[in-house]
């Protein structure tokens, strides 16, 4: 499995966000339904390993993030819900610093960027752009907190095979966005 949640918990201030059971193996996608955007934003960053859950547990590709992070961040690239107010100029300084961090060529970064902006054609710069900042290291695993249904097609789209684990507060935006079939993982096309 790629990604494991067994009856992972968030206590903090407010209310205790799970239990979340998940199991999503390499190229399926998940989507899940929260009462509360506070929930969903949560289980996302449980997810991609930027929180940590108090209770219970999370693997990512049979990594812990509370024990190994590194190693979790270099196969999930998480996309949060906020929009990032960039202009071309900024996307670009965006980039290099993300290549930086990564350990990338700024040129194939770069490279990588635009061919994903062009998947993206469409998508509002505030979501495009960090989108393909986020998958110019070529993840395993694509998080995204609440993205915008409206562009579910094109973010599905730049992801390509790679499984996404999405959440939002909307049923309708969840099925956008929700399981790809098994036949479809296993290149035979649905009839």
């Amino acid at each position: 499995m790629l990604l494991r949640l067994r009856e992972a918990r968030f206590l903090a201030r407010g209310a205790p966000v799970g239990p979340v059971n998940l199991a999503l193996a390499d190229g399926e996608r998940a989507a899940r339904v929260y009462g509360e955007a506070r929930e969903a934003s949560i289980v996302a960053l449980m997810a991609a390993g930027i929180v940590k859950a108090n209770a219970g547990s999370v693997l990512i590709d049979e990594y812990d993030p509370r024990v190994q992070p590194v190693h979790c961040k270099r196969v999930v690239a998480f996309v949060p819900h906020d929009p990032l107010p960039l202009d071309l100029a900024g996307f670009e300084n965006y980039i290099r610093y993300r290549a930086a961090l990564w350990g990338i060529d700024r040129a194939g970064a770069w490279a990588h960027a635009r061919l994903l902006l062009e998947r993206l054609e469409g998508v509002h710069e505030a979501f495009a752009y960090p989108l393909a900042g986020a998958l110019i290291s070529s993840p395993k695993l694509l998080v995204l907190d609440r993205p915008q249904p409206a562009y579910a097609e094109r973010i599905l789209a730049a992801a390509g095979a790679r499984a996404v684990f999405s959440t939002h507060t909307a049923e309708g935006a969840a099925q956008r966005f929700g399981a790809r079939p098994r036949t479809a993982l296993l290149g035979v096309v649905p009839t």
